[in-house]
């Protein structure tokens, strides 16, 4: 089913949770609503799901009007962050709820319940657990128990509220990929909200990236990373250095340093901003025949250095402005760097998105 908010607005006394937001959600796929506490992706989700009111705009279900139809009648699935299972109900008992408590016309038989029951633990992977109770499960046993329970009423779309922000990084990791595959089979629309980037980009289709009640971007995981259309964006999504100075004939001057190949038009000047992720500044040790007489770059001397498995994450401070910044590599190009006892470097950014103030 096919999901879209129309100029939706919604504000809570002077707060503004949502300004005048127009999305369009393509049906059977799975979008992440990611953003900072606060930007309003819950209560767009909430909008969405029935459980709030905007204070203007439309939200339209398969292309109607479902403004002001009530929760029941939008049939959405909602799983929320701390499960919100019955603690005194079986698992079995649990999932089956919502078939139970239909109107008496529209409710299944006790077979039928038994069956739809059974099958849905089995697509969850906890069928071996049907006669306990909640407490009884872990975490993630739980958070699965609650997405089948949500999936019990044949929803025409799916929401999740941080479904996985109570878990452990481990178990986070194995859920969202469950989801994922789950997904690809079930084939339902469905939108996550989360603050956490690596989850988004892992598992969605589509990434919603809010910011104070606004959208800053929309796009495939790939497109928001490698195009950022903001700087809110390009920091927000993983580590950045930011390198500020003027922009002039096609070069960034910044600091006694000055910065070139980044793409810059060459006729934009006025101060700007470069934002270059750590794995896209090379280092080269100073007094190499590549270095004899740099003139673009800059000259940084190492501070800190902590290699783990592949890579190593290297902290340089800058001579001139006597910031820090960031650098990733291969842990073996490290290794070689550690082994001749280098100090001093030139950095050179491989790839930067400038931005104009």
């Amino acid at each position: 089913m096919s999901i879209e908010v129309r100029h939706v607005h919604k504000t809570f006394g002077n707060f503004t949770a949502l300004g005048d937001i127009s999305l369009t959600f393509p049906d059977g796929r799975l979008t992440a609503l990611l953003g900072p506490s606060g930007c309003g992706k819950t209560t767009l989700l909430r909008i969405i799901a029935g459980l709030e009111q905007p204070d203007g705009g439309q939200v339209l279900l398969e292309g109607l009007d479902a403004s002001h139809t009530h929760v029941r009648q939008r049939q959405v699935g909602f799983v929320f962050q701390h499960y919100a299972l019955f603690r005194h109900m079986s698992v079995f008992d649990n999932v089956a709820f919502g078939l139970r408590v239909k109107p008496r016309k529209q409710r299944p038989s006790a077979r039928q319940i038994h069956d739809k029951v059974m099958g849905l633990l089995e697509l969850v992977q906890l069928d071996w657990l049907a006669d306990r109770r909640p407490g009884a499960l872990s975490g993630g046993q739980r958070q699965r128990i609650a997405l089948a329970r949500a999936l019990a009423v044949e929803p025409r779309v799916l929401l999740l509220d941080e479904p996985f922000g109570a878990l452990d990084a481990k178990v986070r990791k194995e859920l969202r990929r469950w989801l994922r595959r789950l997904h690809d089979e079930l084939h339902m629309t469905s939108l996550f909200v989360t603050h956490d980037q690596e989850e988004a980009l892992e598992v969605a289709d589509q990434v919603v990236i809010m910011n104070r009640g606004q959208v800053e971007q929309v796009g495939s995981p790939q497109a928001v990373y490698d195009q950022p259309a903001s700087p809110f964006v390009y920091g927000f999504l993983g580590h950045v250095n930011l390198f500020h100075g003027r922009v002039q004939a096609g070069c960034l001057h910044t600091g006694g340093a000055t910065l070139g190949r980044l793409g810059i038009d060459l006729g934009a000047s006025g101060q700007g901003t470069a934002y270059v992720r750590p794995h896209d500044i090379q280092i080269v040790p100073l007094g190499t025949k590549h270095t004899d007489a740099p003139s673009e770059g800059l000259l940084v001397n190492l501070q800190r250095a902590h290699a783990f498995g592949p890579l190593a994450q290297l902290e340089l401070r800058r001579e001139d402005t006597q910031e820090i910044i960031e650098v990733v590599m291969p842990s073996q190009e490290f290794d070689q760097i550690r082994a001749q006892g280098h100090q001093r470097f030139i950095a050179h950014p491989r790839h930067a998105r400038v931005f104009l103030q």
